[in-house]
């Protein structure tokens, strides 16, 4: 069991730490891709019945990485981790937990649901729109397969379109062509599938952290979903985000957050937006 577990974080660590090497904050003057889904368009709509992956079932976050942020509540002015500009920092240091006393579930929108601990539960709401129910804040991520689809109000979860991964071969992930792990180099398609990429826009402004660290209303989010099969048999999910901000940050947050299969919901325990220990 001891093996087992240390490959397992040694295969974790690895995924990282590849994809931290290769996600390093532009240099001054430059910027990511323009927004958006990498590769060209589909020529028709794709779905359930194109899925090259299963992705539904029961996810439990593994926190291998930032637990102090997301374990616990950060305390005000604990800024470390998130690039925010002047103008973000000035907000989450005057920022109290008395300005959220309706709790609009601020912490929790498309920008940062992810990086909650806790279980979502992936299943197909109809052959092109992927739900995803997470218990952390009891909220709800709809992924249209449909380009074209109404965008509808903004929103705490925002517009998100999806597509299955360009052709092995093909650039997969913004900016992306090498990693260098160990003094070797090779294309990261050669270790990495993004088996779906998400582009999320239209969402209204709220928190990256508990803590008031802020996203406004022209945040965007990109989300590249891999699966992979370790030794012992069991599936995880490897969620690689990328979040711009043109008001609050001054480089895009990049983030790699770990998932594991479970065998049923019987674990599932829907949690509402209150912070009942917020350390503060």
């Amino acid at each position: 069991m001891k093996n087992i577990f240390k490959a397992l974080l040694t295969t974790i660590t690895l995924f990282s730490i590849l994809f931290a090497q290769a996600q390093e904050p532009p240099a001054a003057g430059s910027s990511l891709p323009e927004f958006g889904l990498d590769g060209p368009a589909p020529e028709q709509v794709s779905g359930r019945a194109d899925a090259p992956v299963d992705l539904t079932g029961t996810w439990v976050s593994i926190v291998t990485e930032d637990w102090r942020y997301r374990m616990v509540t950060p305390q005000i002015g604990d800024l470390a981790g998130i690039p925010l500009n002047e103008q973000g920092k000035e907000y989450a240091l005057n920022w109290r937990p008395e300005m959220d006393e309706a709790n609009e579930c601020r912490a929790y929108g498309a920008a940062a649901i992810m990086h909650e601990p806790g279980r979502i539960k992936i299943s197909w709401q109809d052959d092109t729109t992927l739900k995803l129910e997470f218990d952390a804040g009891q909220q709800i991520r709809y992924l249209s397969f449909d380009p074209n689809v109404e965008t509808g109000e903004p929103s705490r979860q925002g517009h998100s379109i999806a597509r299955w991964e360009a052709p092995r071969g093909q650039q997969v992930s913004p900016g992306i062509t090498n990693v260098v792990p160990i003094g070797q180099q090779f294309p990261r398609t050669e270790m990495v599938s993004n088996s779906l990429q998400v582009s999320t826009s239209n969402l209204i402004s709220g928190y990256l952290r508990k803590n008031g660290m802020p996203h406004s209303d022209q945040v965007q989010v990109r989300e590249y979903y891999d699966l992979i099969t370790i030794p012992d048999g069991s599936t995880w999910l490897i969620v690689d985000i990328i979040v711009e901000d043109p008001v609050y940050l001054e480089a895009p947050w990049v983030t790699s957050m770990n998932f594991k299969r479970e065998a049923d919901d019987s674990k599932w325990n829907p949690q509402d937006c209150f912070v009942t220990n917020p350390g503060w």
